[in-house]
């Protein structure tokens, strides 16, 4: 069984209208719904929110200290707002997932496979 990186953007500057209360609840509910499946399936090992890119910290090698700087480390317009880690046989298996968190946040996410090391 491999882990796969799923991950949610959010779009600098993108006007994000919160939802009316009841279409919150109804989204809220999927997404628990959808954890409560990974949980049964043993797919599902993490899954975190992030606060905004504004609010990361960089860390960067310096001589003879670090430099630490207000974030974020890359000059994007996409920024990682959250993630799950799953378990899936394969990357087939992790679409699979994928297709549900899609239709769960109502976002694109990208799938990514950690690299594994510790076979031999």
């Amino acid at each position: 069984m491999s882990q796969y990186l799923l991950s949610t953007y959010a779009v600098e500057g993108e006007v994000f209208e919160p939802p009316a209360p009841e279409v919150m609840e109804k989204m809220m509910q999927k997404m628990d719904d959808l954890e409560d499946d990974m949980k049964s399936g043993g797919a599902f090992a993490f899954s975190a929110r992030l606060h905004d890119a504004a609010a990361s910290t960089v860390v960067r090698p310096g001589d003879p200290d670090v430099i630490i700087t207000d974030g974020p480390f890359a000059e994007a317009k996409e920024h990682i707002a959250g993630f799950y880690i799953i378990n899936a046989d394969d990357l087939d298996g992790a679409l699979k997932w994928a297709d549900k968190v899609v239709n769960a946040i109502g976002r694109p996410i990208e799938v990514r496979p950690f690299v594994d090391t510790h076979s031999a």
